[in-house]
């Protein structure tokens, strides 16, 4: 459709710029991994970079399986939609946060302002885009809303929680196994 719309050139360069935002994306997404276990919110390995390359391999090796699983599972268009809805969500929630932070903490460091209306409508579209998805795909909103609702026990259960000291041991047997595997240290 878009080679006989747009012609070759146009073509090509729609398909390079999908490429590079899906590689954008899936780098992105790594790093989430890479700096949610430096936090301590996943396991402490995949915190850890290659000896030589300075790359966080761990995340990589779990990420691209996962990937590949969801694209080769179902509907590309059905993980859309169960996925997008939370993103637009937590972002609006996160612009809304930005200016509840101007109103009650306005002596905090910003390192550069905008006008209110610009967070405000941002946060009203992100919203928007909320909204459309629910009307649109109630059943496939519903269902990522669902996916979602399960990282708050998954939260309280790794995180919040104190680890049985069971559990430590055999989490730190496994890590110090795949950082010999892996060839893969602590960052500095």
């Amino acid at each position: 459709l878009i080679l006989t719309l747009f012609g070759r050139k146009h073509a090509t360069a729609l398909h390079c710029s999908t490429c590079c935002v899906t590689t954008s994306v899936q780098l992105f997404s790594i790093r989430m991994f890479y700096v949610a276990s430096r936090e301590g919110q996943l396991p402490k390995i995949l915190s850890m970079i290659h000896i030589r390359r300075h790359t966080p391999v761990p995340a990589v090796i779990l990420l691209y399986p996962l990937t590949l699983l969801m694209l080769f599972l179902g509907d590309i268009y059905s993980l859309l939609n169960f996925m997008s809805f939370m993103r637009w969500l937590f972002i609006g929630i996160a612009v809304v946060g930005l200016i509840y932070l101007r109103y009650k903490h306005p002596e905090m460091h910003r390192p550069f302002k905008v006008p209110l209306f610009i967070p405000a409508l941002f946060a009203f579209t992100c919203f928007f885009m909320v909204f459309l998805s629910l009307y649109s795909d109630p059943v496939n909103t519903g269902i990522g809303f669902a996916i979602t609702l399960t990282g708050i026990p998954a939260y309280y259960l790794f995180i919040v929680s104190k680890k049985p000291k069971c559990f430590q041991k055999m989490s730190d047997s496994i890590s110090r196994y795949l950082q010999i595997i892996l060839q893969v240290i602590p960052p500095e």
